[in-house]
């Protein structure tokens, strides 16, 4: 319930400005609106001020304007308003160039609220990942994995990696996704030596979503620092083995790792086998001590699946917390989602050449758990950057020149400004009617494929 109610407040967001975008285009305009609506199908509830009744509808997925004599799809509802061309507050009534302009202020409302969002963030508390944004070095290769036949070896850094040359953590795990099940060219530095090669990005019966680096045997160094403890699991390997909290393991079986991640791959390796942790231990009184504890490892749920375990909560990798000025902090959002709307362009793309499945598309479901995720992550950053995300891709989707989406609108307008007249009004309805049970279509296979892939989410631990 608590991830509806998530999913219903950012969807509910998101929707609002977009229409609102319409909305205060057309005002300016000079159109008529009759009718501004949150969801779709039968009206709840509501109130009428002044030409524009304002309500909230019982479907709520997303949202429409309805202006005077407007025919198709202008903020994704099909309207038929047989108005008289004449009247002033007509739609059609209007040059071509100011409906261009109203079909275009919903994508242009989400840009600027993602941009407004990712600005508020880096002014007032972004919290960054150290290692994401840093130099691609490696802390464990994991055996038998795509990775381990290049011939990388922990501690190598990645120099090139798909497209990206010098790439860092991020731009690894993005083009990553963007390449599942393909080969691409990648390149490490060893010993002072360059290899180039090949690396196949393997998808283990999974999309995007359960994709992780580690499956392809790539563990990043997410810090310098040990791996701390933070707390134990009763009856679980690392307390029966006299483990403490904030015990920092210095090394296990002689081999120094430096996240959860990194441990857990290297468990996996040993297939259950007895270690031995080198484990430092401060006293109150200060005083540090160096101790061999042995352990062997459990057979238990971990997020991929059964995997080995120790049993302990790590204390989280250092982050950077940002305080930018307004200048720089605009810079940065627009950084942040230019980098996205890049990426979430190709992807479309690569749909359209097949280099991305369609399954890797999400539904409102797919997207309400990611919402409950960032939610459910402390500080605000996870949840607003997730909304920046969704408002981004909500803002191109609509620029797709597809008719009932606001980029199908511009496209008929265009094309009617270089006819020079008006495509028949009935093979517009045609064409929409078409579209309409198309994209109902899509959106029910889309539904299917995330119910499908429901899975439960659960923590990182060693």
């Amino acid at each position: 319930m608590s991830t509806v109610i998530e999913l219903l407040i950012v969807l509910g967001i998101m929707v609002l400005v977009h229409e609102f975008g319409h909305f205060a285009v057309a005002k300016l305009c000079g159109i008529r609106v009759e009718v501004f609506s949150i969801g779709f199908g039968k009206r709840v509830f509501g109130f009428r001020r002044g030409e524009t009744e304002y309500q909230i509808s019982a479907i709520p997925l997303g949202g429409y304007v309805k202006m005077s004599g407007e025919m198709g799809f202008a903020g994704n509802e099909l309207s038929t308003g047989t108005v008289a061309p004449t009247d002033p507050g007509d739609f059609n009534a209007h040059p071509r160039w100011q409906r261009i302009l109203v079909a275009l202020a919903g994508p242009i409302a989400n840009f600027i609220l993602a941009l407004g969002l990712m600005t508020a963030v880096s002014m007032f508390h972004n919290e960054v990942q150290q290692f994401l944004d840093g130099p691609a070095i490696t802390d464990y290769i994991q055996s038998q994995t795509p990775a381990a036949k290049t011939g990388i070896h922990s501690g190598d850094r990645i120099v090139h990696y798909d497209t990206i040359e010098n790439p860092t953590w991020e731009d690894v795990a993005n083009r990553s996704i963007l390449n599942l099940n393909q080969t691409i060219p990648f390149s490490f530095i060893h010993d002072g030596q360059r290899t180039d090669t090949k690396l196949f990005i393997e998808a283990k019966g999974g999309g995007p979503d359960d994709f992780s680096l580690d499956q392809i045997g790539l563990v990043p160094k997410m810090q310098d620092t040990p791996v701390q403890v933070n707390s134990l699991e009763p009856s679980m390997p690392a307390a029966r083995a006299g483990l403490q909290p904030n015990d920092k393991i210095l090394s296990i079986d002689g081999v120094q790792l430096h996240s959860v991640t990194a441990l857990l791959s290297y468990l996996q390796d040993q297939a259950g086998k007895p270690a031995s942790l080198n484990v430092q231990r401060t006293a109150a009184n200060g005083t540090a001590q160096t101790l061999n504890i042995h352990v062997t490892p459990e057979l238990a749920d971990t997020a991929s699946g059964k995997g080995y375990r120790l049993g302990f909560v790590a204390v989280l990798p250092p982050v950077r917390v940002e305080r930018l000025p307004l200048g720089k902090a605009m810079a940065a959002s627009w950084q942040f989602n230019k980098k996205n709307s890049v990426l979430i362009v190709e992807v479309i793309k690569r749909l359209f050449t097949r280099q991305v499945s369609v399954k890797s598309l999400q539904s409102p479901i797919g997207i309400g758990q990611q919402i409950h995720q960032a939610a459910q992550m402390p500080g605000w950053t996870p949840l607003i950057g997730t909304m920046s995300l969704i408002s981004i891709n909500l803002g191109i989707l609509n620029l797709m020149p597809i008719p009932i989406l606001d980029g199908g609108m511009i496209l008929f307008l265009l094309i009617e400004t270089i006819m020079r007249r008006d495509v028949n009004q009935q093979i517009k309805e045609r064409i929409y009617q078409v579209a309409f049970v198309c994209i109902l279509a899509f959106f029910a296979f889309v539904i299917f494929n995330d119910l499908t892939r429901l899975n439960l989410f659960t923590k990182l631990k060693p």
